[in-house]
């Protein structure tokens, strides 16, 4: 599991970036064997992260669109 999408921060990432990641994570185990997801929670502490529901769903829309690019 490359958890390459930060719940930290509002900002989405670089789809080529993390695209790039992946394919160099490829080198090392097969691709059909790896996954792309969040960090971790968007709460991962007791008073949450400074993050939007609309920016979560954001998030998780990249990481949807990256994987049906990378996978698809």
């Amino acid at each position: 599991m490359l958890g390459l999408i930060t719940t930290k921060f509002p900002q989405l990432e670089d789809k080529e970036a993390v695209k790039a990641r992946i394919y160099e994570a490829a080198q090392y185990v097969p691709l059909d064997r790896l996954y792309l997801s969040p960090q971790c929670g968007f709460a991962s502490c007791e008073i949450g992260n400074k993050i939007t529901e609309d920016e979560q769903w954001a998030k998780l829309a990249l990481v949807k669109e990256i994987a049906e690019e990378v996978w698809g």
